[in-house]
């Protein structure tokens, strides 16, 4: 979508009180769909819970893929919800506690000799909470002795003030998960052994029990963090209400989240700029290779705001009044131009998730020189003419570069 045609659905929309369509019923089916996003958000976050508490009492290679496999489904349903993000403060205040990338990981626990110890941007960088049962952070001795949500919700998340110690949210259970991708730009996500959460001489790189104290502390995090969200976009909750009282400021929400998520924050920060780098540090679900999926579902989210309807992950199909109506009901080539610049982008961006599950990764894209990879990874992002610097500009490291 170009920011010309975002601006005119926003003119026609806002300039045009008396249309067929009903606002007040676009913007309850908007808060119905993020109520269920948010819902099945929780939902699988809660699966992932309880298949991290089956590795932590009986780890193996089974319960670590069972883990790995939960938390590729959690990233399903809650990608499809940043499009609520920018358009929403209740939301992009919350949204660092849940997708914070990307992280100094040597803030948390081991990471490869190449990655480096603290640097003057931050102090904590190699701080390795996980091997660390005491520390000073900012001056003040911290007992770390018990790793629980609280501790790292209130002492270690953002630590320093600074946004590059990410300490919660899916991008940390992933790296719990996976551990560092060391392959660069060739195939393959990180390769974190299941003995890192073994007992006794089974465990690999020690302090496997506080490991696993993180990961649960971390996972139980992302579930108390959703329940919070899923309250905002319930009736009488504030996200619903602050939209409800107020037509005009919510539909221009609406597309505040739709245009900035997809110009400045995917088509951008999280393709053009990692494109023109060749750095797989900029990935976004590096740890696990799972970036083609991110990017995929991030766009069916705007379409998804767009069109009006949500497929929950139990089938069942939440839709009503969009704006695409409220658009047709002004302007039919408008909507029809803006429902095939959707589509096709979907198309791309569905071309790209094919070919990574086929077997050319997202970072294997980036790398200089594929030029099949370039055309996959440009066709499913706008070009802008600069790619817009999100507030978060930490790296997921393969090493310090």
């Amino acid at each position: 979508m170009t920011r010309s045609l975002m601006t005119s659905v926003l003119a026609l929309t806002l300039a045009s009180p008396a249309l067929a369509v009903e606002k007040a019923d676009v913007i309850d089916t908007y808060a119905d769909i993020a109520e269920a996003a948010y819902g099945d958000s929780l939902i699988t976050a809660q699966a992932l819970v309880d298949a991290v508490d089956a590795l932590i009492a009986e780890p193996s290679a089974d319960t670590m893929q069972a883990a790995r496999t939960a938390w590729l489904a959690a990233r399903v349903p809650y990608q499809q919800t940043e499009a609520y993000r920018f358009g929403n403060p209740i939301v992009d205040d919350w949204e660092g506690k849940l997708n914070a990338w990307p992280l100094d990981e040597g803030l948390i626990d081991y990471v490869d000799a190449s990655y480096g110890g603290a640097t003057d941007e931050n102090a904590a960088a190699a701080l390795n909470v996980i091997a660390n049962p005491t520390f000073t952070l900012s001056g003040t001795e911290v007992d770390a002795s018990t790793i629980t949500p609280e501790f790292l919700a209130e002492t270690l998340h953002e630590a320093d003030g600074n946004e590059a110690n990410v300490a919660s949210g899916y991008h940390a259970v992933e790296f719990l998960l996976w551990g560092q991708d060391l392959n660069g730009t060739k195939h393959g996500p990180g390769a974190r052994d299941w003995t890192d959460y073994a007992s006794g001489d089974d465990c690999t790189n020690d302090n496997c029990d506080r490991r696993g104290q993180y990961l649960k502390a971390a996972a139980d995090l992302i579930v108390s963090d959703l329940e919070y969200m899923v309250a905002q976009w319930a009736e009488g909750g504030a996200a619903r209400s602050t939209l409800t009282g107020n037509e005009d400021g919510a539909i221009s929400a609406m597309l505040t989240g739709m245009g900035s998520l997809s110009y400045g924050e995917l088509a951008g920060e999280r393709m053009r700029l990692g494109l023109m780098l060749n750095d797989p540090e900029e990935e976004h679900d590096c740890f696990s290779d799972n970036t083609h999926n991110s990017h995929y579902y991030d766009g069916l989210g705007i379409q998804n705001v767009y069109l009006g309807a949500y497929a929950r992950t139990d089938g069942t199909l939440v839709t009503g009044p969009s704006l695409s109506d409220l658009v047709a009901a002004e302007n039919a080539d408008l909507d029809a131009e803006m429902q095939l610049n959707l589509s096709t982008t979907m198309r791309k961006l569905g071309q790209m998730k094919t070919a990574a599950e086929a077997g050319m990764s997202y970072d294997q894209m980036m790398a200089r020189g594929n030029k099949g990879g370039e055309a996959l990874v440009m066709g499913g992002g706008e070009r802008p003419d600069r790619p817009d610097q999100d507030h978060r500009t930490r790296r997921c490291h393969l090493g310090r570069g």
